[in-house]
């Protein structure tokens, strides 16, 4: 089904060929879409080439298309529509990837709609590696608080990584670059794909994870310093991302199993440029919260999860509210395995006491280091994960 309204197919039909277009999908985001907006257009010129900023909005009732189209653009021309389609992230930027191939554009950026800290040069990074013919596909590389990011921290990043053996440090950061090549592989998938949460915040894991499996010329991450946006407390905020992203990794395991259960080594994906040094938001995170929705969510799902996880850890949680990394791989495989057989919204949502218990395990274990030092915690995720995949590939 095609997302872009027929007015504005007429008016992208009088354009002619763009070389680039940066995409911004939005949901009541008025207060920092202009801002988004005006730095994307200085970017835009920046690189000397021809452009157009979209704006792919949710039906907003706050004024976020009014505020896009009054922000100040120059001579760089924009236009803001609502998507048709299933609401969510997925099918705006699937909006914006049908424009692309209406205007023949050589490269898509994205970016969030909520940022704070967008620079003009984080179009050049986003875009330069594909404009250039060395990547097919561009991920953010942030500096972040330790605490900001949790869904990537703990699952995105560990599991992505040790399944198709490529780290990419933030696989749903919001912000991309994307190549004609790989707009195509994306807009070629069974239709049923945007029915599913790929038309929600499923799309950022969805489309790194197919770069990394079809890409031609690989991926790339850029260097863009500190990301300064919306952060969520993960107990209060980010139950339904969780289950949209996480049932987009499951669903794409299956899909991907003869490609990832070849793959026992883990490189770094190139990086593109160097990270400025800038200060890192500051952020916390209810651990006392988490650790009671640990406690009560295994409780309410106990008797389904004793059928595929250990009992004492399901008694761990409901005893200390907190579980290790080890434990953590182990509840994510052994769930994974129990979706391959039968995929299920209720096998998502058993996970989420468990994510906010490793959540809190991971402030635990930080708690008096920096987001720097931080850093080498998540970064033994990643070699828990590939250990535990070794056993589990067997299991598969």
């Amino acid at each position: 089904m095609w997302s872009v309204p027929e007015d504005v197919s007429g008016f992208l039909r009088d354009m002619g060929n763009v070389d680039i277009v940066v995409g911004i999908p939005s949901f009541n985001n008025r207060d920092t879409i202009g801002f988004v907006a005006e730095v994307a257009a200085c970017g835009i010129k920046s690189t000397g080439l021809s452009g157009l900023i979209v704006n792919a909005d949710g039906k907003s009732s706050d004024g976020t298309a009014d505020a896009f189209m009054k922000s100040k653009t120059e001579d760089v021309p924009k236009t803001s529509y609502s998507y048709i389609g299933p609401s969510g992230k997925g099918t705006a930027m699937k909006s914006v990837m049908e424009v692309s191939q209406m205007l023949n554009t050589k490269v898509v950026v994205f970016l969030d709609s909520d940022l704070r800290s967008v620079k003009p040069w984080w179009i050049e990074r986003l875009a330069v590696p594909i404009l250039e013919e060395k990547a097919s596909y561009v991920a953010p590389l942030y500096l972040r608080h330790k605490y900001d990011g949790t869904i990537t921290n703990t699952i995105c990043y560990p599991l992505t990584s040790a399944l198709y053996g490529i780290k990419i440090r933030q696989p749903i950061g919001g912000d991309f670059g994307l190549s004609a090549e790989i707009i195509q592989k994306i807009l070629e998938k069974p239709a049923d794909i945007w029915k599913s949460n790929v038309a929600r915040f499923g799309i950022d894991i969805f489309m790194t994870t197919t770069a990394l499996n079809e890409s031609g010329r690989g991926v790339f991450q850029a260097a863009l310093g500190a990301k300064v946006h919306d952060a969520k407390d993960p107990a209060k905020h980010l139950e339904g991302m969780f289950m949209q992203v996480v049932d987009t990794i499951f669903r794409l395991m299956i899909t991907y199993e003869e490609r990832w259960k070849q793959v026992f080594d883990i490189n770094e994906a190139q990086i593109y440029g160097e990270s400025p040094q800038e200060n890192i938001a500051k952020m916390t995170i209810d651990e006392n919260l988490l650790q009671k929705r640990a406690k009560h969510m295994v409780f309410e799902a106990a008797e389904k999860l004793e059928k595929y996880l250990p009992k004492e850890l399901i008694e761990k949680v409901l005893q200390q509210g907190v579980i290790s990394c080890e434990e953590w791989a182990s509840v994510v495989f052994n769930s994974a395995l129990v979706f391959k057989h039968r995929p299920s919204e209720q096998i998502i949502k058993n996970l989420i006491g468990f994510y906010f218990a490793r959540v809190a395990g991971f402030v635990e274990e930080t708690t008096g280091l920096s987001s720097e030092e931080a850093e080498s915690v998540v970064d033994q995720q990643v070699d828990t994960f590939l250990n535990m995949k070794r056993r589990f590939v067997e299991r598969w």
